[in-house]
């Protein structure tokens, strides 16, 4: 590798170079207050009379081409495409005499020097070849301004810089001599070097790559420019396009599944890395495997499954407006299970159904959310567990499902219908609530209502029957006790409709709101409205009845799965390190699971020993800093120490490192969880088999 100062105008400028952006690289993306900076710093370099300005690093790697230098640009490439289209503005507006220059035919040493090689093939003049998707926008902008791609962001930054140069703050001579100012350290790579080392390893002054770019770079740099062509048309785009270009939460979910630990969004890269390098697999199979299940996550972002049953795309959209994303890796299993012919459609319509009952049931219910991600992280591994065969899918996961308990559990009927009978459904979240009405007016029935949609366009709204304030008429309505039944009712699931026209019906009385000829009960298309209008008045005992009927509704809509499955050998229970709620008294420990792999003990103490080792292993200094520190923060100074005599009874973890192993199966998990904090490790990762 070989890093040197250079003019940036020196590097670009050369008959026989191309500038190559690799296929694995990005779209150009600097916005128009990164092109608003360069603008100001050149405007500064001249007005304050600077010799120079620094303007990052450009790395690239050198590969001959008959007799072209083509140089592959591995960083740098926004610095090097944003100049080009400041150069390109200069030299235009100059040709079409927007502007003049002191130097004579500066257009033609601007286009020779630094923008095409005029005696190149007419198809390969232009000495900057962007990724694929961009490479037409700047071709046009070498022709007629009618011509311009006005979706692209090369055409939007090259007007702004031809905005600003018709503003003339400075001459464009001036500005020309600044460009010819900045200075770069450019860096060559050699043969051997390891470009995605290097890459990494930049301090850019550029835009933050995302997750998913990191990945890409990481997959296809180290290739050969032919195959990274190949590779980047036969399976990256296929991705990113199945994705909605957000491969990094594609491939949080995909780690997911692989290693039944969900990395942190912003460390999906390192943890894909880690995974892809410890696969040991042929980089074309890890290719096929990642679109395969990239289709299947489009199956769930379109909400097309594909096997032709509407009903399961309907409850794919349904899942989609909840926007509860820990199912999708399980769910992904499932599809793939249907795609292997291992489940057939009725057996995953059933699946997403008996989970869209359980969400929502959880929901009601106000279960806390914290256990799902892990439910549903190792949902099908459980389930396959318990005779290693996919017979009996759906009975094993809804045994599965009906086995959880505290902050897992599926809610029974009468909790259900309790919690729905008494919660304050019009102070839901917003989703809910549409969700809610969506499936209460159209379940059971073909004759469905856009329901969403036209909540989303504030056509519908949800209405108090009973209003909010009460009139002197709805109080005589209630009764005596009208204030009471106001309190207790107003904003519960009895007292509530769908209706298109909430102002006009307002505070009414309920026989206007009934019998109103726009927008009233009687006239209206929804079914809830139709019954609700077979009632003469509003008050408890109304209330109380339609109540009843929607809690009966519900327990149909969401009904409550069975199985008479039962495994032949019950498979071992787990916790997680993080689980809270565990209890473990009175309990053997079989095998623990450590990121993603499964180590037979034969106590609590034989876990505690191989887990401390195993941290100790993946970073000799936390512990002997420890033990030196004068002040303990952790609460761990009196179970690790660098003498053997200040414990009962030690167990050697190194040379000078002993902890206390006679305590408590209690004590040792919160020495554990201490540990994992200090290490930074997700305490999920750490699984223990009961």
């Amino acid at each position: 590798m070989k890093g040197s100062e250079a003019k940036m105008t020196a590097f670009m400028e050369g008959a026989d170079k191309r500038y190559i952006i690799p296929v694995y690289q990005r779209k150009y993306d600097w916005k128009l207050e990164n092109c608003r900076q360069l603008y100001g710093d050149l405007k500064r370099i001249m007005l304050e009379g600077r010799s120079s300005h620094f303007f990052g690093s450009l790395v690239s790697s050198v590969v001959p081409n008959g007799s072209k230098i083509e140089y592959h640009i591995i960083d740098g490439q926004q610095r090097l495409t944003t100049v080009t289209l400041l150069l390109l503005a200069i030299r235009n507006l100059l040709a079409r005499n927007r502007l003049t220059s002191q130097s004579e035919r500066l257009d033609e040493q601007i286009t020779q020097r630094f923008l095409i090689s005029p005696w190149a093939a007419l198809d390969d003049q232009i000495k900057l070849r962007p990724v694929k998707s961009d490479r037409e926008a700047l071709s046009r902008l070498f022709g007629d301004k009618e011509d311009f791609d006005l979706t692209s962001n090369l055409t939007h930054n090259y007007r702004f810089f031809c905005d600003m140069l018709t503003k003339e703050e400075i001459s464009v001579d001036e500005l020309y001599a600044a460009i010819g100012k900045l200075e770069i350290i450019s860096i060559t790579l050699d043969e051997g070097d390891n470009a995605q080392l290097i890459f990494e390893s930049l301090n850019s002054t550029g835009l933050a790559l995302e997750e998913g770019d990191k990945i890409r770079n990481y997959i296809l740099m180290g290739l050969k420019p032919q195959q990274q062509n190949a590779y980047y048309d036969a399976y990256w785009t296929k991705i990113e396009k199945c994705t909605g270009y957000d491969v990094s939460r594609f491939v949080r979910d995909y780690l997911s599944i692989k290693q039944q630990v969900t990395p942190v969004i912003n460390a999906v890269y390192h943890a894909f890395k880690a995974y892809a390098d410890g696969a040991q697999r042929p980089l074309e199979d890890l290719l096929e495997d990642l679109l395969r299940y990239a289709r299947l996550f489009e199956k769930l972002r379109t909400c097309d499954s594909g096997l032709g049953e509407k009903r399961l795309d309907d409850c794919l959209y349904r899942l989609s407006r909840l926007e509860i994303g820990v199912t999708r890796p399980f769910f992904m299993e499932v599809l793939r299970l249907n795609q292997d012919g291992k489940l057939s459609a009725q057996e995953v319509l059933r699946i997403f159904l008996i989970t869209e009952n359980y969400l929502l049931r959880r929901n009601i219910c106000e279960v806390p959310t914290n256990a799902l991600n892990k439910i549903f992280l190792m949902l099908n591994r459980e389930i396959l567990r318990y005779d290693s065969t996919t017979a009996d899918y759906v009975d094993k996961f809804i045994f599965a499902l009906l086995s959880k308990k505290e902050s897992g559990r599926f809610p029974t009927d009468e909790e259900f219908s309790a919690a729905l009978s008494s919660k304050q459904v019009y102070l839901m979240r917003g989703k809910y609530k549409a969700y809610l009405f969506e499936r209460l007016e159209n379940h059971g029935t073909v004759e469905t209502k856009d329901v969403y949609r036209q909540l989303d366009h504030k056509v519908y709204t949800i209405e108090h029957i009973m209003p909010q304030h009460l009139t002197p008429a709805w109080t005589v309505a209630l009764g005596e006790n009208a204030a009471e039944i106001h309190a207790a009712w107003l904003h519960r699931l009895a007292n509530l409709t769908l209706t298109g026209y909430n102002p006009n019906l307002s505070n009414k009385t309920f026989a206007e709101k009934r019998d109103a000829q726009e927008g009233g009960y009687k006239a209206s298309g929804l079914k809830m409205n139709q019954k609700i209008a077979q009632n003469e008045t509003w008050g408890l005992k109304e209330l109380e009845q339609r109540n009843a009927e929607l809690i009966a509704q519900a327990l149909r809509i969401w009904a409550y799965p069975q199985t008479d499955y039962e495994p032949v050998l019950r498979e071992f229970d787990f916790c997680t390190l993080d689980d809270e709620e565990a209890d473990l008294t009175g309990r053997d420990i079989a095998k623990f699971g450590f990121q993603n792999i499964e180590q037979p003990v034969s106590s609590w103490s034989d876990m505690f020993e191989h887990v401390v080792r195993f941290l100790h292993e993946r970073d000799k200094s936390v512990l002997f800093q420890l033990v030196s520190a004068s002040e303990d923060a952790t609460g761990l100074s009196n179970v690790f120490s660098s003498s053997q005599s200040r414990l009962r009874s030690a167990l050697k973890v190194d040379e000078g490192l002993y902890v206390e192993k006679n305590t408590s199966t209690a004590y040792k998990i919160t020495i554990l969880r201490r540990l994992f904090a200090l290490y930074n490790v997700n305490p999920m990762d750490l699984v223990f088999y009961l």
